[in-house]
């Protein structure tokens, strides 16, 4: 099902009041990594949003999204403020891990492979 117009709306007001309260409360920067809010996802009764952060050179994944879960209350409060006057209530906030770049890199390895693999039947095939 595709997502409406006021979904989108929402969803974008929210990546971008995210982003802010992000870098006030220094979540943006965790074990030496950055974080990045990659898209927000909002449910069609508006009652959830679901935002997914993508993890770039972060040590230890699993810690970093337990710390931004440990914060959860804090970064709910800041939003609430940030938002009251556009929202009239303030979704549950869920956040998952985006490994999307995780694939990517794992497709371009294996693409690479398949490659190099091709390269080597073809040398090995001329030189028969």
């Amino acid at each position: 099902m595709e997502e409406g117009k006021r979904q989108k709306q929402i969803a974008g007001l929210l990546n971008q009041e995210m982003n802010t309260i992000f870098q006030r409360l220094g979540l943006n920067m965790i074990d030496g990594g950055m974080i990045s809010i990659s898209s927000v996802k909002v449910t069609p009764d508006l009652l959830e949003a679901r935002f997914y952060l993508s993890l770039f050179q972060v040590k230890d994944p699993d810690a970093a999204m337990e710390k931004i879960e440990s914060r959860h209350h804090e970064i709910k409060k800041e939003l609430a403020a940030s938002v009251r006057h556009q929202l009239r209530s303030i979704p549950v906030l869920k956040f998952y891990k985006d490994d999307t770049l995780d694939h990517v890199f794992k497709m371009e390895e294996i693409f690479k492979k398949i490659e190099e693999e091709k390269q080597n039947r073809s040398d090995s095939d001329s030189k028969d």
